[in-house]
């Protein structure tokens, strides 16, 4: 229960009339200039209030007497930058595709821009590094298989339509062999185990002898007699080490069984129209050159 303040004799501190084992709580007055430097801050923080946004509203806050905007500035900082740059732009777009690396100074600026392009909207599937996600089919860009080609026009093409994803697109079909009754359950082990062979993994020879058939009848079309595959349809090689989805039993079981059909969203040109062709140009030279790109033709 709290107290009456305590008088004290002339030149001695009131007191607030609580104590503690004997010691006594004073009612020292705050300082002046700390008094004043609140009432200062609680002005200021009213003026402010009216001269910039600070209000929320439903869906914007109070625009302020002063028209102040972060971000009206923001978008004036990148209106500035993108009025230094619109020169090179302009240049790399004019440039051919093969001839950026001949030219410094435009290779430099597209390696930079290609790199903050790729961070920005190709990282989330192909990995910070550009070394893919199996798991979800998502091509690693380091090696040097590539479904649609890896010179960097074919790699500018793909940046720019996508894959499967509308009638612009590249587009190729994995069969559902299984779930559609293309093949029986025994037909897709004996071209699993083709696969296998074909793949130099271990491997039951009497059910790859049988799949040999059946994956020429079925599977050559698109993969090729010999299994290496053929990039203008999309279709990988199934004779290296590397796969889009995985090449153990399990899985070769269910890309034959349900089919593949990964997709690929355009990031230029309409209906896109995500990057602008000079961004497409740049990131297309940065994922040539982190060495999985093929060569362009000497």
């Amino acid at each position: 229960m709290s107290k009456k303040p305590v008088k004290k004799e002339k030149n001695e501190v009131e007191t607030t009339g609580h104590s503690w084992d004997g010691i006594e709580e004073y009612n020292n007055p705050l300082p002046r200039w700390w008094l004043w430097t609140f009432y200062a801050t609680v002005v200021w923080a009213l003026i402010y209030t009216i001269l910039y946004p600070a209000w929320p509203l439903v869906n914007h806050a109070t625009a302020g007497l002063l028209g102040h905007s972060t971000r009206a500035n923001v978008a004036a900082e990148m209106a500035r930058f993108e009025d230094a740059n619109a020169d090179i732009k302009q240049q790399l777009v004019d440039t051919e595709l093969a001839d950026i690396p001949n030219n410094p100074e435009l290779m430099s600026y597209a390696q930079n821009a290609g790199a903050a392009v790729f961070r920005t909207w190709c990282a989330q599937c192909h990995g910070a590094g550009a070394q893919g996600q199996q798991s979800g089919g998502y091509p690693s860009l380091l090696d040097d298989s590539w479904l649609w080609g890896g010179t960097i026009d074919e790699i500018h093409t793909t940046i720019s339509y996508g894959i499967r994803y509308n009638d612009e697109s590249r587009f190729g079909d994995m069969l559902a062999f299984g779930r559609d009754e293309l093949l029986s359950p025994e037909e897709i082990d004996q071209v699993i185990a083709y696969v296998q062979q074909i793949s130099a993994q271990d491997h039951d020879q009497e059910l790859a002898s049988a799949g040999e058939t059946i994956f020429l009848d079925n599977c050559a079309s698109c993969h090729g007699d010999d299994g290496t595959g053929d990039i203008a349809v999309g279709a990988p090689n199934l004779t290296d080490a590397i796969w889009l989805y995985g090449g153990d039993p399990e899985t070769l079981h269910e890309t034959l069984q349900n089919g593949r059909g990964g997709v690929m969203p355009p990031r230029g040109g309409a209906p896109a129209d995500v990057l602008d062709e000079a961004m497409v140009r740049a990131v297309a030279t940065y994922v040539h050159s982190l060495g999985g790109g093929v060569a362009e033709e000497q």
